[in-house]
């Protein structure tokens, strides 16, 4: 295991995920195989091999649960994180590095483990534009060091080069120069390699380079060569983002505006979404305002400042719309601790959602029997559920359930009751009420969770609802005066997929017609 984290930290991920594979069969006990998938997550991440993210995440998902060592558990959620992120989802991103934090602080002897896992936290903050707390958790990283006996000052500069470089792109240009050359300081005073280099690991080098780079673009450097630092490393995707945009820098440092912007043309082609850049969302507008200055064409690196300036700040719109949707989701949290809050037995409560499970459900419908009481079960399916699972992975599918549970309660009336029956279905009770008004009710639950941000949760993979509806009788002589839940349910279950079946077909037919008209 210490070779495929020597082959991680030389920015050889490629190496080291084969090593894992090779590994992974053999490994001769739970915490082993635990870290073994840990690096591998490590390592397909650092290769943007997302095509393997969703099952790995279970599988690491699965074994650190099982493990059950917080430091496992706050190294995962990390690493998480940035698969969240590179899915599009701020929320769940957000989410895993809460979870991190809170795990890793658990730990309260110094681990090599919680050292690196607190290094992921701060690299997952500092990717999202949470410098302060990426600042913070780098401070973590550096004491559970200390205490180990390293010296992990020079550990991170890509939190550094990141903020350095987000206050440039908010126009303190000074304030990114003075961050820049404090890192760049720092390194002169460490200790050297054989090959002149500062004494840190390689997948760091880079960085450092860049910010020798970076100073020479914005005519503040020393003339520097920043290749050696540049190309120390491997070839991992984060690393080869960095020697592209370092050699912009270098053009425009070398007074060759139209080979960085030819660069810079040949860079954007291949990154479909600047919000999703490792270096800053507005690193490549910015760079053309320089190139495009130092070429004295004014008006197009005035409007390309702008750019720059206006991904920054969409970043921060993304920020706090956040903020307000977690707000949201706190609130439907306590509603939902409310409405089980009067059980104490947890046999009654289902574990993921914190929705009435099914046991809770016979109990509720009995009641009303007691009370003779008819009313509507309702069972309503999450259509294109199994495409969150395939897509992202299992541990995105639970948090859409939860989302949906939250949003469920805060749809349905007070008196309502909302249990989880198991899977992707839900059971909705509504005492007194009778099937003339289930269509209007399904429409509002229907359009309530149509309109719910899946986007920002789970991109790529849209989801609605389906309900059907039956009548449930208060008593039933066959069962010895207690209600027929289950004949109540498999009415309601059959007509959800018929509702479920009559909106596929109608979403076939107006495919079918916009496909004539065009």
């Amino acid at each position: 295991m210490s070779e495929a984290r020597a082959l991680l930290r030389a920015g050889r991920s490629s190496a080291a995920v084969r090593l894992v594979d090779e590994s992974l069969p053999t490994a001769s006990d739970a915490t082993e195989r635990t870290w073994f998938l840990m690096l591998r997550l490590a390592g397909i991440i650092n290769l943007e091999h997302t095509a393997e993210y969703a099952g790995t995440v279970d599988r690491a998902a699965a074994a650190a649960r099982d493990l059950g060592d917080p430091g496992a558990l706050g190294y995962f959620h990390a690493l998480t994180a940035q698969v969240a992120m590179t899915d599009g989802s701020l929320e769940r991103a957000v989410t895993h590095l809460v979870r991190s934090g809170r795990f890793l602080a658990e730990v309260d002897k110094p681990e090599v483990t919680v050292a690196a896992g607190w290094h992921n936290l701060a690299v997952a903050y500092s990717n999202i534009g949470f410098h302060d707390q990426a600042a913070d958790a780098a401070g973590r990283a550096r004491e559970v060091a200390a205490g180990l006996g390293r010296d992990w000052r020079l550990s991170l500069p890509e939190v550094q080069v990141r903020f350095g470089l987000y206050l440039d792109h908010r126009g303190d240009t000074d304030g990114c120069v003075r961050v820049l050359r404090a890192l760049i300081s720092d390194a002169g005073h460490a200790p050297k390699r054989p090959d002149g280099l500062p004494d840190v690991a390689d997948m760091n080098l880079p960085w450092f380079g860049y910010a020798v780079t970076r100073l020479a673009a914005l005519d503040a450097g020393d003339n520097r060569d920043p290749r050696p630092y540049l190309y120390a490393a491997g070839g991992d995707a984060e690393l080869a983002d960095l020697r592209a945009y370092g050699e912009v820098c270098r053009a425009i440092a070398a007074g060759d505006p139209q080979a960085a912007l030819d660069r810079l043309q040949r860079i954007d082609s291949a990154t479909y979404n600047p919000q999703l850049s490792k270096i800053g969302p507005g690193e490549s507008a910015r760079l053309r305002a320089l190139a495009h200055l130092a070429a004295g064409d004014y008006a197009a690196a005035y409007a390309a400042e702008r750019a720059a300036f206006q991904l920054t700040a969409g970043s921060l719109d993304r920020l706090q719309t956040l903020f307000v949707d977690g707000v949201v989701a706190r609130l439907d949290h306590e509603d939902l601790r409310m409405t089980v809050a009067r059980y104490a037995d947890e046999a009654l409560t289902d574990p993921l959602t914190g929705l009435p499970n099914r046991r809770h459900l016979q109990r509720y419908v009995e009641s009303m029997a007691e009370r003779g009481e008819d009313g509507v079960l309702g069972v309503l399916d999450i259509d294109g559920f199994k495409a969150v699972n395939t897509v992202h992975g299992h541990l995105s599918g639970d948090t859409v359930l939860q989302k949906a549970a939250g949003a469920l309660v805060r749809i349905m009336r007070r008196r309502d009751f909302v249990a989880r029956y198991g899977g992707d279905e839900f059971v909705l009770i509504l005492p007194s009420a009778s099937m003339d008004k289930t269509a209007e009710i399904g429409e509002r639950i229907t359009s309530a969770l149509a309109a719910e941000d899946w986007a920002s949760l789970v991109p790529g993979t849209p989801l609605s609802a389906s309900i059907g509806w039956a009548e449930l009788k208060g008593m039933d002589d066959r069962r010895g005066g207690k209600p027929e839940l289950a004949t109540a349910f498999e009415v309601a279950d059959r007509a959800m997929y018929e509702s479920k079946r009559a909106a596929q077909a109608l979403a076939e037919a107006e495919e079918s017609e916009e496909g004539l008209a065009a």
